[in-house]
């Protein structure tokens, strides 16, 4: 999240930290009452030191519970690294386990992310290290591993020197699965190259914006889409219930 604003001295886009605060005050007497123009000028807590202080301080706290959670559990985990826009190689690390909420037997598996850090290089052996060190900050083992999910580079799933050999080696428990969403990533890369397939994109997009981009359009095409309901249901072409037949709103490319 950019917490810093265009200029923070405005009331327009002074950023989402400024925004935030003014909207706890908002709703909060107390807050109201120590923050922002109510407090004294030298301990505004405004300053983006400060900013960055707190997001850490959150950070910490939040990954605290993460590992809480956890226990002495077992987990696996989820890596990927990619550089950012100021060239860095960074390295995500997030773990994946079964909690069991309400006492629910069959409990349900969640994702939790854990870590970011810079990595100098991308060797299997430099990530595994980067992984060792985080791991040992927040009291984690290797051993707790019970698999991995990674993309297909010969660095993440080598069978000799990729990072999966590497963890297995100490682990024999941890067994991989190349990650899902990575599969999934590449079959869109090789299905765009199908004229059909990125017709289909192109025309989906279009229409996207041209409906969404009205409200008037929308309106129509609700309307269009609540006749086309009706009939069905009338000519017993759909069957009404709980969750059926519901308006659902478009999405922009961005949200699908």
């Amino acid at each position: 999240m950019a917490f810093k604003g265009n200029d923070e001295s405005k009331n327009f886009k002074i950023g989402n930290f400024l925004e935030i605060l003014k909207f706890l005050g908002n709703h909060n007497e107390d807050i109201n009452n120590v923050t922002l123009c109510n407090a004294p000028e030298n301990q505004q807590m405004t300053a983006s030191e400060i900013q960055k202080d707190i997001v850490n301080a959150y950070a910490i706290e939040t990954t605290n519970a993460i590992i809480k959670e956890l226990g002495n559990g077992l987990f696996s985990i989820l890596v990927d690294e990619a550089h950012d826009i100021s060239s860095k190689e960074q390295m995500v690390v997030t773990v994946m386990t079964r909690i069991f909420p309400l006492k629910l037997l069959e409990g349900c598996v969640i994702e939790r992310f854990i870590g970011i850090m810079h990595v100098s290089s991308t060797t299997s052996l430099s990530l595994k290290m980067a992984i060792e060190a985080l791991f040992s900050k927040y009291g984690l083992s290797l051993s707790s591993i019970r698999g991995q999910g990674y993309n297909g580079a010969s660095n993440m799933r080598g069978e000799f020197g990729g990072l999966k050999s590497l963890i297995i080696k100490e682990n024999k428990s941890a067994h991989y699965i190349h990650c899902f969403s990575h599969q999934l990533q590449l079959a869109f890369a090789t299905a765009k190259n199908y004229v059909h397939v990125a017709l289909l994109f192109n025309i989906v997009t279009n229409l996207l914006n041209i409906v969404g981009a009205s409200c008037k359009r929308r309106d129509q095409l609700q309307d269009k889409h609540a006749e086309r309901v009706f009939k069905a249901l009338e000519n017993n072409g759909l069957v009404t219930g709980k969750v059926l037949n519901q308006e659902i709103g478009l999405k922009s490319p961005s949200d699908t």
